[in-house]
């Protein structure tokens, strides 16, 4: 597909919801060096625009991402030297995985088809996973004789543990959407023609919440898997500290008080 990058990552604002849509169905959605910083870029906006206040990731056609594609990219130097692998990766796959973790708004995966490599990645980086029946989650790198990478050996064991996060990249196999859902890679699986319209009412029950605190949430059960006990709970301390100076949050009090429904308005 040719066109500019706007045409290969689709981008719309609706009910307070910010839809980035992978869009190269006949390349299974594999991911150019465009579509990637257009992605980085679309997630930090979404983080400092409050009026977003959820996010939803996902792709036309029959593929959610087959990976990396590499056409596209910056020229490779003449001689490769060592660093320039590990630069590559940090400022890419690792670039866009992180975008996903460090945004400000929950971000939903709606896995329309195969995520595959750095498309598993994407999809498991995000807060929340909606999976069409059809899909299948593959840690396609063993087949190329590579090792995992854009987080892959962070993310999976802090999904499945380590015992089946080494089972899963190992072999290579493909996860259908069902057994990703049993294994805790998934939260929900819908039929194909759900998929959007489940999406769409998560999204929008989440951009009804108290977006701050959501984040502040967000920040504390990622931080909480790689640190220690008192650290989590003097972040947790802190977060709610910071959290109370938020409007959301002395509307959330106020309406417990009088015995009405909050109006959230994400400041």
């Amino acid at each position: 597909m040719t066109g500019t990058p706007e045409d290969a990552v689709l981008h719309r604002f609706e009910s307070g919801v910010s839809w980035i849509t992978l869009n190269r169905p006949e390349a299974m959605n594999a991911v150019t060096w465009d579509q990637r910083e257009r992605v980085i870029r679309l997630l930090a906006e979404a983080s400092a625009d409050p009026d977003v206040r959820a996010v939803v990731i996902t792709a036309t056609g029959k593929g959610f991402c087959a990976g990396a594609d590499l056409r596209g990219s910056p020229a490779a130097p003449a001689e490769r030297v060592v660093g320039d692998v590990a630069r590559m990766i940090r400022l890419g796959a690792q670039r866009l995985i992180t975008a996903v973790l460090d945004c400000e708004k929950p971000v939903i995966a709606a896995v329309n088809g195969t995520a595959a490599g750095i498309g598993a990645h994407l999809a498991l980086a995000c807060d929340l996973v909606i999976a069409a029946e059809p899909a299948r989650f593959i840690e396609v790198f063993v087949r190329r004789g590579l090792v995992p990478d854009g987080g892959g050996a962070y993310l999976l064991p802090r999904l499945v543990g380590p015992q089946k996060a080494k089972e899963l990249m190992f072999f290579g196999d493909a996860v259908p959407a069902a057994e990703a859902e049993r294994l805790g890679l998934v939260n929900k699986v819908v039929p194909a023609e759900a998929l959007e319209e489940t999406a769409r009412e998560w999204a929008e029950r989440l951009a009804q919440g108290p977006t701050r605190a959501l984040a502040l949430t967000k920040q504390l059960v990622n931080a909480s898997l790689d640190g220690d006990r008192a650290t989590a709970l003097a972040a947790e301390a802190t977060a709610q500290e910071l959290n109370m100076t938020t409007a959301d949050a002395n509307e959330g009090v106020a309406s417990f008080v009088e015995r009405r429904t909050p109006k959230y308005l994400g400041r």
